[in-house]
């Protein structure tokens, strides 16, 4: 991730025209990086099939998932807007979630698989911001090494391995999956 320089706000990267480039604002400043690569993608997608096959499956309020490139704005002034992987929201705040522009809040579940590119320092903050915003589960997929790191609001973080299960419990109750299955 390349910080620009460039200072601006939520809306004004709202209205920023498509370069090729993903974007996230960081403390009021544009960060830009080249899209992700297939491995990503599909690690992605595997997540993405195993949440949206979970939540149809159960009874009554079941939330929504948000794709790669959805930004959630999660300060102001100055302004952060951070866009996970893929994210869960319940349904008891999934009409805040669907708004024309960025939905200012954390999702309840955000998943970030990390890239070749990525650095552990700012995956780490990324982290902390989510759960600083309100998020209750972050996952972290580690392609290169078939793991996961879980972490959870209340402080419990977990390391999981390929015939691990990562579980849901408590936003995802009866979700598990093995992690070594996602990749």
């Amino acid at each position: 991730m390349t910080a620009t320089g460039i200072r601006m706000t939520a809306d004004e990267l709202l209205r920023l025209p498509d370069n090729g480039m993903r974007r996230e604002l960081i403390d009021g400043e544009l960060h830009e990086w080249p899209l992700n690569g297939g491995e990503h993608g599909f690690v992605s997608g595997r997540v993405a099939g195993r949440l949206g096959t979970f939540i149809e499956r159960q009874p009554g309020d079941r939330g929504g998932l948000f794709a790669t490139g959805t930004g959630f704005w999660l300060a102001h002034n100055p302004d952060t807007v951070r866009a996970p992987d893929v994210a869960f929201v319940s349904e008891e705040r999934l009409d805040r979630a669907c708004v024309p522009g960025y939905p200012e809040m954390a999702p309840d579940v955000v998943v970030e698989v990390v890239s070749q590119d990525d650095l552990a320092d700012e995956l780490q903050a990324k982290v902390d911001q989510w759960l600083r915003a309100g998020s209750l589960q972050v996952w972290v997929l580690y392609p290169a090494t078939r793991s996961a790191m879980t972490y959870r609001a209340d402080g419990v973080v977990a390391l999981l391995h390929a015939d691990d299960s990562l579980h849901g419990d408590p936003v995802l109750p009866g979700f598990a999956c093995r992690v070594g299955d996602l990749f």
